[in-house]
């Protein structure tokens, strides 16, 4: 192995960079370098120290991290800066800003879906709800908006329109639990419904003390259309979780406990709480807008006992008109009443069918989700056990 004899080098200046690249070389790989002739080796291990510091830091918060859950889409963004959620609430085109530090009062939502024809009924039941305790949601399935310009309380309403389609099918797509999140309550209502018997407050100040996740209005049997028999006002009760007997298609015991017997509401008007919507939202299926089926599967979005947070509030009671709705007329052809087209048979069609797709998809579920238990059949096992 050569030396290198640094003594006998060439004086000239080719010569002396050369060997001062080589020496500076030779320092950097020991360690230490050399600047005009000044030792700074000591600087340099400190550098490194500092780096180790560093990179030991960033690694250990980087792992305190792995556990934080952040929302699909979000992870480039800083923490802070993600908003979870949203809201209904219209905003201003120009405002103090500052108000939106200010505490919110409780609000809930009232979502109808509603066509032209029945104006004068929407206007009755919206004109229940206040202002500055709802938010109103008008689905209009008949493509008509320009009309409800009118009413006072229109330019205040949420307005959604898509031709012929359901409650669900609109609330499938618009009323995302992230969406809905500040909302207390979400009133889920058909349009045909008479309100004279009904106050929101009163009903609200029952289900809280109830402790009722999912509840709807209870109807009167003397004036409705159509009902449910477990839905049917009983005149001495604040509140009914059950029925016991069917005319004429059975009958329900004093420890039954699957629905329609109990933990049941229909479809026209559920109340739903803000954490059973959460659940509720994900069970509609996006392609079945009828959603039949779906009522004997609500008790599992109750958060917990069916028996006890699903309920008829029979105190603040509504009517079912049975108006001609959905089916009847497409609204955006102008038609005459007379020459109206009623697809009633054929909408009711659907709809039983989309009830046995939504049954059978529940059992497929259930045999496919090995981690998932049935809690009301577990909870029936240990009655019958006990």
């Amino acid at each position: 192995m050569k030396s290198l004899n640094f003594a006998s080098a060439p004086a000239d200046s080719n010569s002396r960079s050369y060997l001062c690249t080589l020496f500076v070389a030779v320092s950097l790989i020991s360690g230490a370098y050399f600047i005009s002739g000044s030792f700074v080796g000591q600087e340099y291990k400190q550098r490194l120290t500092r780096w180790q510091v560093i990179q030991t830091m960033q690694s250990a918060e980087s792992k305190n991290c792995e556990g934080h859950c952040r929302p699909s889409g979000s992870e480039a963004l800083p923490q802070g800066i993600v908003r979870k959620t949203s809201d209904l609430t219209m905003r201003p085109l120009w405002s103090d800003s500052t108000g939106d530090n200010k505490p919110k009062p409780s609000m809930s939502l009232l979502a109808l879906a509603v066509g032209i024809k029945q104006k004068e009924v929407v206007d009755q039941i919206v004109k229940k709800f206040p202002i500055s305790e709802f938010v109103v949601m008008l689905f209009h399935y008949d493509g008509i908006l320009d009309q409800w310009n009118d009413l006072p309380w229109s330019d205040h309403a949420i307005h959604v329109s898509a031709v012929n389609q359901t409650k669900w099918w609109f609330a499938k797509r618009f009323l995302h639990p992230d969406i809905v999140a500040e909302y207390d309550y979400i009133f889920l209502w058909d349009e045909d419904l008479g309100v004279e018997s009904f106050n929101p407050r009163r009903y609200l100040s029952i289900v809280k003390d109830e402790g009722l996740e999912i509840s709807q209005p209870a109807l009167d049997p003397t004036k409705s259309a159509v009902y449910h028999p477990i839905t049917a006002r009983q005149s001495k009760s604040r509140v009914h979780r059950r029925m016991y007997k069917f005319k004429g298609s059975g009958r329900c015991y004093q420890n039954s406990t699957f629905p329609p017997c109990v933990g049941w509401v229909e479809l026209m008007a559920p109340v739903f709480s803000r954490e059973a919507w959460q659940c509720v939202w994900y069970m509609i299926q996006n392609d079945l807008i009828h959603a039949w089926g779906l009522d004997f599967q609500l008790g599992y979005c109750a958060k917990g006992d069916r028996t006890k947070n699903v309920g008829v509030v029979d105190s603040e009671y509504i009517v079912h008109l049975g108006l001609l709705t959905l089916g009847v007329f497409n609204g955006t052809e102008k038609q005459s009443e007379s020459h109206t087209v009623d697809n009633r048979v054929e909408v009711r069609r659907q709809s039983s069918l989309e009830m046995q797709i939504f049954e059978e998809r529940w059992k497929v579920a259930e045999k496919a989700d090995k981690c998932w238990v049935d809690p009301f059949l577990q909870q029936l096992s240990n009655q019958t056990h006990n």
